[in-house]
């Protein structure tokens, strides 16, 4: 089969209206600013994305792919048609084209954090996630709704979208997505792509502020997946606990409200994302404190039992916390504020089961919750390491709980046996590649930060709950 075209064979197939696929596979910038009408921006940089695109493709479809010079879409074509699919490339690339050019004042992606400031600002929006149903079950944004790409290019599907919303198309790291635009195009339906798709959606940050007397507390929300970091102020300092990427994020936010951070801190060896906390101290010159009972390869002061850790005017104090990790630990502010980590969530508790010895744990789990974190008056408010799917924040956009409210959870209404024998018994998928993660955290092998989305993708599992 010729898989090249000349400039000249594309514009009569453009102009006989052919059911065609034509995928741009310049950089986003390049199509901007001139692009062949009816073509979709679209970027493969894996042969797994590459397979992914394909299968959702109708075999029927006439593929036409369009680069600069006609090099790299040449391999991409005389790849796809070894798979069987009616593929073909623009000979010479854009250099041969003489017809008209589109001039694109819509942008055909947006950034997470931009979709974030839409979906927080009340835009009206319309998600449309265009992965495999069981992708979309398994991780989602809230509100979105699933339409596989494969049903796109079915008329039938079309009827669920709104013509009178900005349409944001959703998938894995964005190829998927782009096409899915492409596929609305060709009924009039203008859309969006999210960039890196749900891989980078897990990477943008939300900060939120909670000021009560002297200390500032800043809480740092992963969006796209529950994780809950702290940065707390006195006096021009600031300590944060639990970062997560991207670290320049916290700089970012400190320096916003007046705060240098001095110190960073890990509650313990986190298994559902990578630590930011040692890059962060990288960057912003503090200290790194890690848990003296745990095994770290990473240089840092370390933590004991009964530490007190100071910043600005306040004072810290360490609480050895064991159960979800053996040498995990708690921090406390004034008597009035806990930073729990991973052992007390606002709709659960930390599970036990991602170590060995799962009964030990949850043994120590109880110990810790009844003899140490219940111990504090009712009123302490308690700020998680997580929260769960669903979870929604108080109404000034904090997740915390109090001490008074995580005593009617169902767990801890039971007996040491009948609780270990119950959070044992509770199976839920651990997180993604959690074995991996806890190694990196370690500091036992490297990551280099364009590995860590695609690493963590998935939510986060650290919770058990009845």
């Amino acid at each position: 089969m010729d898989i090249e075209l000349t400039a000249e064979e594309l514009s009569k197939i453009l102009q006989n209206k052919d059911n065609t696929l034509i995928l741009d596979i310049r950089p986003k910038e390049s199509y901007m600013f001139g692009h062949i009408s009816g073509a979709a921006n679209a970027i493969c940089n894996s042969m797994q994305q590459k397979q992914i695109i394909m299968s959702k493709i109708p075999p029927s479809m006439k593929i036409i792919l369009i680069d600069d010079d006609g090099s790299e879409s040449k391999q991409n074509a005389t790849m796809m048609a070894r798979f069987g699919f009616d593929a073909h490339y623009l000979k010479d690339g854009m250099s041969s084209w003489q017809g008209e050019l589109v001039k694109s004042g819509h942008d055909p992606s947006i950034s997470g954090d931009k979709l974030w400031n839409s979906i927080k600002g009340n835009d009206d929006v319309f998600l449309l996630d265009v992965r495999e149903p069981q992708e979309f079950a398994d991780f989602r944004i809230p509100g979105a709704v699933n339409i596989p790409l494969s049903q796109l290019f079915a008329n039938d599907s079309l009827s669920q979208i709104p013509k009178d919303k900005k349409i944001i198309t959703i998938c894995s790291h964005g190829n998927r997505s782009m096409v899915a635009t492409f596929a609305l195009a060709k009924n009039g339906l203008e859309s969006t792509s999210l960039i890196g798709g749900m891989s980078l959606w897990n990477q943008v940050l939300n900060c939120s502020i909670l000021k009560e007397g002297d200390i500032t507390i800043m809480q740092v929300e992963k969006i796209g997946k529950g994780c809950l970091s702290h940065i707390i102020g006195s006096n021009g300092e600031a300590i944060v606990i639990d970062p997560t990427y991207p670290p320049k994020k916290y700089v970012e936010f400190a320096n916003e409200h007046g705060f240098k951070i001095t110190k960073v801190i890990d509650t313990h060896q986190h298994a559902d994302h990578v630590s930011a906390a040692k890059e962060l101290t990288q960057i912003s010159g503090a200290k790194l404190l890690l848990s003296g009972l745990e095994e770290y390869r990473l240089e840092s002061e370390r933590i004991s039992d009964g530490d007190t850790i100071t910043f600005g005017t306040k004072t810290l104090q360490a609480i050895h916390t064991p159960g979800h990790t053996p040498g995990g630990f708690t921090f406390v502010l004034d008597e009035k504020y806990v930073f729990s980590g991973d052992i007390l969530f606002l709709e659960g508790i930390g599970r036990p089961d991602l170590r060995d010895n799962a009964e030990q744990f949850a043994a120590n789990l109880y110990d810790t919750l009844h003899n140490k974190i219940l111990k504090f008056g009712d009123e302490v408010k308690i700020f998680p390491t997580h929260h769960g799917e669903g979870v929604k924040p108080t109404k000034d956009g904090i997740f915390y709980t109090t001490v008074q409210n995580a005593k009617k959870l169902p767990l801890l209404d039971l007996n040491q046996s009948d609780f270990v024998s119950k959070v044992v018994s509770i199976t839920t998928p651990r997180p993604m590649n959690y074995s991996i993660i806890i190694k990196i955290n370690k500091g036992t092998i490297p990551i280099s930060p364009e590995q860590i989305p695609d690493l963590e993708m998935g939510p986060n599992r650290c919770s058990v709950r009845m």
